[in-house]
């Protein structure tokens, strides 16, 4: 009897690389390999070679294939979701010529300023990309790189992301996708394409870019003979766009035209996001006016510190990462990496606020307060709409809706209950644990059919979840940590957001 049809997403995160094996028919998760990466660095440098993320992608998809039982010959199209920003150079073998800069490297704050600066300030920047310059956007790494490293900036024959140098490395095809292409300040969310006046503010040659496929679900090319020895896979089946990790778990989540829209996301990861999938296009300078990988938009806010951080605090303080309370009267704003939302590149950890009376818990659940209220503190700014979804038209608001909260810290109890007393919000925590990886199976199951992946994911059930009400909001706590920043940004925290709705 024949084996069902089954596609692979692949998720390069940070940290690791995660293989999601998929029933392409019912969306059952099969099985999921997984491979760690190496990243290094000291000082604000931040930096992976990209052959680690080949290798671990081959050990990944290898492991999840032994663990699911299907045999190779059923997989039908694989996808790759790659963390946002990173920068890849190739030389004209397509080498890479030194590790790549990724997302949260913030040597390039000084010339994420000038950039800003250059065209005329954030509003500027706002309208042509959807976002302003930081330390994060792909731009500003360029542009650090032309004035640190020249010889390497001048020895590139390729610029890429993560994914699209996996991606390539799959279908021999340089091709990128809208979503992540437009976290890179040189990718007009205005036009759709790239912009040739910020092209030429950083000297980049656009020659040297990928083509821009028009969703993540696009068939852009077949697998290698190579590639295919290399996975174990079949030579031949689809490759997918795929896409930038936050906008994968927005496809995971059923968020899109063909699914939700204007319903917000909060995400716990290395780095903490709030998102929404939405028609309008956002003009916040506060937010990174991404575009989502179905045509439509992800406004995202996102900041640097979260569960790495948190758990860092619990380290120093030898507690279990669950073993914490309320923070009491004391504030910790956990930015031992510098941080991004609010844009901050040359922070370090704020503590303030300690009594005799306040005990090591206190201290820990303290940073979890700081990082939860940097994240909420962004939901005000994401452009909601009336949307689609629970309830319809006549439902609740946008700022009344579950908070749909994602990633690692989402199966922390403390985590979750920290968003519910600083949100004041329901809160809805999805079943599934491998949202970028089960996005990038819906695109490659797109690649593989023609379907709409957000219409896929939405089959498949990979949004559904459990969940849990609101409780009052701790008003004394978003307004202890809301004077600590405000003091820490000279008393300008900008709109503090309507979490509580």
């Amino acid at each position: 009897m024949p084996s069902s049809p089954v596609v692979i997403g692949v998720d390069s995160s940070t940290q690791s690389t995660k293989a999601a094996v998929i029933d392409a028919d019912s969306g059952r998760l099969l099985a999921v390999g997984r491979s760690p990466h190496a990243v290094t660095g000291e000082g604000g440098a931040r930096e992976t070679d990209p052959e680690v993320w080949w290798r671990a992608l081959g050990e990944a998809v290898a492991s999840a294939l032994d663990a699911s039982g299907a045999p190779a010959s059923a997989v039908t199209a694989i996808a790759v979701a790659g963390q946002q920003h990173g920068l890849v150079t190739l030389d004209t073998a397509g080498r890479p010529l030194r590790p790549a800069l990724l997302w949260n490297d913030t040597r390039s704050a000084p010339q994420a300023a000038a950039l800003a600066a250059a065209l005329g300030g954030p509003d500027a920047w706002t309208a042509r990309t959807g976002s302003v310059p930081v330390a994060s956007m792909t731009a500003t790494k360029w542009q650090w790189l032309r004035e640190n490293e020249p010889r390497t900036a001048d020895a590139t024959a390729a610029v890429r992301l993560p994914h699209d140098f996996l991606t390539e490395r799959l279908a021999g095809t340089a091709v990128t996708d809208p979503g992540d292409a437009s976290g890179t300040c040189w990718y007009s969310t205005a036009t759709g394409a790239y912009d040739p006046e910020l092209l030429a503010l950083v000297g980049l040659d656009p020659a040297l870019l990928p083509v821009v496929a028009a969703t993540g679900a696009e068939r852009i090319g077949s697998l290698t003979r190579s590639a295919a020895e290399a996975l174990g896979l079949p030579e031949g089946i689809a490759v997918a766009a795929g896409t930038g990790d936050n906008m994968a778990a927005a496809v995971g989540l059923g968020l899109g035209g063909a699914g939700l829209l204007d319903h917000p996301v909060v995400s716990l990861g290395t780095s903490g996001t709030v998102f929404a999938a939405t028609r309008t296009r956002p003009s916040s300078p506060a937010l990174a006016g991404f575009a989502a990988t179905d045509g439509g938009h992800l406004p995202l806010a996102c900041t640097l510190n979260c569960t790495l951080a948190v758990d860092k605090v619990a380290a120093l303080l030898g507690l279990d990462r669950e073993d914490a309370e309320p923070g009491g009267e004391a504030v910790l704003l956990p930015y031992l990496d510098g941080e991004r939302t609010p844009d901050l590149p040359h922070a370090s950890g704020l503590l303030t606020g300690l009594r005799h009376t306040t005990t090591p818990r206190q201290l820990l659940g303290a940073a979890y307060e700081g990082a939860v209220f940097t994240v909420l503190r962004a939901l005000d700014e994401l452009p909601l709409g009336g949307g689609e979804g629970d309830g319809g038209p006549d439902g609740p608001g946008a700022h009344e809706r579950p908070l749909r909260l994602i990633g690692g810290g989402a199966r922390g109890r403390f985590w979750v209950d920290t968003v519910r007393r600083l949100s004041g919000r329901a809160v809805l925590v999805p079943e599934s644990e491998e949202l970028v990886a089960l996005g990038a199976a819906a695109l490659a199951a797109g690649a593989a059919t023609g379907r709409d992946p957000v219409a896929v994911a939405t089959a498949w059930g990979t949004g559904r979840g459990r969940g849990l009400p609101a409780v009052p909001r701790d008003e004394a706590a978003w307004r202890r940590i809301e004077d600590v920043l405000g003091s820490v940004l000279g008393g300008a925290t900008g709109r503090a957001g309507r979490a509580g709705g």
